[in-house]
């Protein structure tokens, strides 16, 4: 059985295995976890295929049995399906250019398509800017034309892009025939978009590191807390709701910070600040807003941050909060969740489906009532036992739902039914 992924990144080991420089493992590595747990699967033969507009000839190698290819743009997808003659094609996402060449290719090489959602961009884009004042979601001419001379971070471009990917998903999606979810809010997605396609649960498998035995435990008694969030660089993540529940944290906990995986907002000295500012209205938001209510001083950026050091972060924090406008079922909490951390997280999207509210982690309601976030959050650092017993939960929790044998066998059995014609 010869399966054929495409993804959207150059994962670590791919760069690996075609001699390029290390790929960082920020962003769309979970994969690394799934790619390990099939190995064992000796009936099956992996190919996993991206682009990289950087390369100017195609790349190809292999590493612990799974080939890699790396090529310069979509238009090599009818040779690769040629050359290497998949049984199946798994196009992990929905929304990315590459991924409706890819099924358009599959057509009509006569393959059947599984497609993974990972996540709803059509919810995405809806609540991209939740909670931001109409002065920084537009900006005047001026500014798309620096823009377009030196990007930056315009909030209706962002929101422009958005609805663009939004409409990519729903033609990839209107198309399917077979699609792969873990959450009620994505099969919900799937019925709308995909009516005539066959849905097949199957929960992700994270990175291996996460499953390790470093455990969270609750901070020493009379250190100030500390909240992690695991993204903030845009409005879809919400920090600005964060930032507006930090002084009734901070009332109970004055030495309580946040801190926030990423880069910090850019700053090149006073000359330019203002340009930059605007360049970047979001970032300008919260930097204003923190400065407003008198909690800057808790804002912490840490860089980006690859598996080791985001699971540093984790153990160094008390709470992981996930306060998103919307997410499918975000890897971050997942992470956090094996880790045994105490949890606070929006109740939106496919976050219920994670974590029993009340059990396993604490849910507030709306993503931008920021009172209501933060007494969860005072919740959790006001409990005797420092959130251990949620934490514990958590991570019974994310343990069965990330099973990594368990989903490596789900997702074979589902390429096996497929290729015999039992989703038609």
């Amino acid at each position: 059985m010869h399966i054929l992924w495409l993804v959207k990144t150059v994962l670590p080991q791919a760069a690996a295995a075609c001699g390029l420089a290390g790929a960082s493992d920020v962003s769309g590595s979970w994969l690394t976890g799934q790619l390990a747990a099939l190995r064992p699967h000796g009936e099956l033969r992996l190919t996993v295929a991206c682009t990289d507009a950087r390369q100017k000839a195609s790349l190809q190698g292999e590493q612990d049995g799974v080939s890699y290819r790396i090529l310069p743009g979509a238009d090599g997808f009818a040779a690769l399906l040629q050359t290497e003659q998949p049984d199946l094609v798994h196009i992990w996402g929905t929304e990315y250019p590459e991924a409706a060449a890819m099924q358009d290719a599959a057509a009509a090489a006569n393959l059947p398509v599984l497609i993974s959602i990972q996540g709803v961009m059509r919810d995405c884009a809806a609540h991209l800017c939740d909670g931001v004042p109409d002065a920084y979601r537009h900006s005047g001419g001026l500014w798309h034309t620096i823009d377009k001379v030196i990007p930056g971070e315009l909030l209706d471009n962002m929101q422009a892009n958005f609805d663009v990917l939004a409409r990519k998903e729903a033609a990839v999606l209107g198309k399917a025939r077979c699609v792969t979810g873990r959450t009620g809010f994505d099969r919900r997605a799937a019925a709308d978009l995909a009516p005539a396609a066959r849905y097949y649960p199957c929960n992700e498998t994270l990175r291996p590191l996460f499953y390790t035995e470093a455990l969270w435990h609750a901070r020493e008694f009379g250190r100030a807390p500390v909240l992690f969030l695991p993204q903030g660089n845009y409005p879809l993540k919400n920090l600005h709701t964060v930032i507006r529940a930090l002084p009734a944290v901070r009332q109970q906990f004055p030495g309580a910070t946040l801190h926030i995986a990423g880069w910090p907002p850019l700053d090149k000295g006073p000359l330019l600040r203002p340009i930059i500012d605007r360049m970047f209205p979001y970032k300008l938001y919260c930097k204003q807003l923190a400065a407003q209510l008198g909690v800057a001083d808790a804002l912490h950026y840490t860089g980006p941050l690859d598996a080791a050091a985001m699971r540093q972060a984790y153990l160094e924090a008390d709470v992981f909060l996930l306060p998103s406008s919307c997410e499918n079922s975000p890897n971050s909490l997942g992470e956090a969740m094996l880790l045994g951390m105490p949890c606070v997280a929006s109740n939106a999207g496919g976050i219920p489906d994670m974590l029993a509210a009340g059990r396993e982690g604490l849910l507030y309601g709306e993503s931008q009532d920021a009172d209501a976030l933060a007494r969860c959050l005072l919740q959790v650092l006001t409990a005797p036992d420092g959130g251990t017993a949620l934490g514990q939960a958590a991570r019974a929790r994310a343990l069965h739902t990330h099973d990594a044998a368990a989903n490596a066998a789900a997702l074979v059995g589902i390429y096996e039914t497929i290729l015999k014609g039992d989703a038609q």
